[in-house]
């Protein structure tokens, strides 16, 4: 303690003393933190970088307002095969999924009985023939005696009503014979028309009836395209408009046709309105398939369009991005009706000015853009010599 240290001993320093690089320290901590942020490096830009993107400029073009559906073929030639006499079935020549040509032979119904009623028929018209040539001499004879004066002239009518008679005997069994001949050919079952099989029903050794099914056939050649629509189309739909028709059998080719029915009545099921489109197969497309079907039911002749691309969903609406100085500005638009890729902007938009296509999605107003440069045409080069 200081009352134990005599006059002459020097004082021992403070304590405090021994804390002085600590205090340095963090004093040298605090001015830092407190100090400025570092300046940018020179040469880099400030705020988040800008966005590649391609853009477009806004056309007019005419352009078709369509009503668009999916639908449903239906084969117009589907004939059911009957059997048109009675009989055991003999042979089949076709089965199911078989491509026949009109006239080809299907199936063979036993003709035995077909043969054996011509047998009858031929002995009967025979028999006939002879009446009627011998009624027909005893006319004659009655003829020359009433000229005679031998016989009275009744005498001489019933000789004719006789021979009447029997020519009428022999017209009748002449046509039980073409029957009978008809019937034997329709005991070979032919195809009607040229087309595909689809179902066989019948089998050799079947006994069938006259009209009993034994084919299903399907022809392509002939189809009806059946559209459905709402109820609220029915005011802008009508016989004679042209439709486009799209289906996935040839993805590649665009049928033109036009509505050749509305049905006058709505679907109790679907509650749909069938439009109905009649066009010519050259073999392509299969019924039952389905079809897209556009039928065109007004024209803009100046409507403005973008690529679908161009429009997307923000929280004010759907929008485009046009692209002036470098900067991207949301414009908020009206859409209407798409077509190949490119969608019509009913408002919000004028022809020539220039937006953003691809990258679009990825756009904010204001935001920063880098339009990326179309790729360069390179020259033709001369053809090398052999």
């Amino acid at each position: 303690t200081p009352a134990s240290l005599s006059p002459h001993q020097p004082r021992p320093k403070a304590p405090i003393m021994r804390f002085a690089p600590c205090v340095t320290l963090f004093l040298a901590i605090g001015l830092g933190a407190c100090g400025g942020k570092p300046e940018p490096a020179a040469g880099k830009p400030a705020g988040p970088p800008a966005t590649l993107i391609t853009t477009t400029t806004a056309q007019s073009i005419a352009l078709d307002v369509t009503e668009d559906s999916l639908g449903t073929l239906e084969a117009l030639i589907d004939p059911k095969i009957g059997a048109e006499v009675a009989g055991r079935v003999i042979a089949v020549h076709a089965k199911a999924g078989d491509r026949v040509r009109q006239g080809q032979p299907l199936a063979e119904i036993d003709p035995t009985d077909f043969h054996i009623q011509g047998q009858a028929d031929a002995a009967e018209i025979a028999r006939l023939d002879a009446l009627v040539a011998q009624a027909e001499r005893f006319a004659e004879r009655q003829q020359r005696l009433v000229a005679q004066g031998f016989i009275s002239k009744n005498g001489a009518d019933d000789a004719l009503a006789q021979r009447d008679a029997a020519r009428a005997q022999l017209a009748t069994a002449r046509a039980r014979s073409g029957a009978s001949r008809y019937n034997l050919g329709r005991s070979k079952v032919v195809a009607p028309v040229e087309g595909v099989i689809e179902t066989q029903i019948v089998a050799a050794g079947d006994y069938v009836k006259v009209g009993d099914p034994l084919y299903r056939l399907v022809s392509n050649r002939i189809l009806k395209a059946h559209l459905p629509y709402p109820e609220s189309a029915a005011a802008r739909i009508r016989p004679g408009q042209p439709v486009r028709l799209t289906s996935p059998q040839q993805p590649d080719r665009v049928i033109e046709g036009s509505v050749e029915q509305v049905k006058p009545t709505v679907s109790e099921g679907s509650r749909a309105l069938d439009v109905q489109v009649r066009l010519d197969n050259d073999g392509g497309l299969r019924a039952g398939g389905t079809v897209n079907g556009a039928i065109v039911t007004g024209r803009k002749p100046a409507a403005v369009v973008v690529p679908e691309q161009s429009v997307v969903l923000r929280p004010a609406g759907k929008v485009v991005y046009v692209v002036a100085e470098g900067k991207a500005r949301q414009r908020i638009v009206e859409p209407g009706v798409k077509r190949d890729g490119r969608i019509e902007i009913v408002k919000g938009l004028a022809p020539g000015e220039v937006v953003a296509e691809d990258g679009a999605g990825f756009l904010s107003d204001g935001a920063a853009v880098t339009v990326k440069a179309a790729p360069e045409t390179r020259p033709a080069t001369a053809a090398a010599r052999p």
